[in-house]
């Protein structure tokens, strides 16, 4: 698991685009759109982790429409989610290419092709 990006030159050159994967749907799309010319490593890892994110608070969003136990899932669940969200943001912000807690490396793996 590396902890910081490939090089400091890729890490400064994308942080930006990490930072604004993290800001709302919106921002991952801008984010993706201004990775897509030129592949940053720092910021395409950090926009693989943002999505993973975002499809789980899908999952989650769906899971909270099941009757009775569908909305503490749901609670719990998007705690735990604010938590991951926070921890990749800060990664983001500070350099670092850690995955976010519990789910970062099924994201990294799940999308290893974008």
């Amino acid at each position: 698991m590396k902890n910081i990006a490939h090089n400091n030159a890729d890490m400064k050159e994308g942080k930006n685009t990490a930072i604004i994967a993290y800001c709302t749907i919106i921002g991952l799309i801008i984010a993706f759109i201004l990775n897509s010319s030129k592949k940053n490593p720092f910021a395409s890892f950090h926009l693989k982790q943002s999505l993973g994110l975002g499809l789980t608070g899908l999952t989650l969003y769906i899971i909270g429409k099941v009757p009775y136990v569908g909305g503490v899932l749901n609670l719990l669940g998007l705690a735990i989610l604010f938590y991951m969200w926070v921890m990749g943001l800060m990664n983001a912000i500070n350099g670092a290419e850690k995955p976010v807690p519990l789910l970062g490396n099924a994201y990294k793996e799940l999308f290893k092709n974008i």
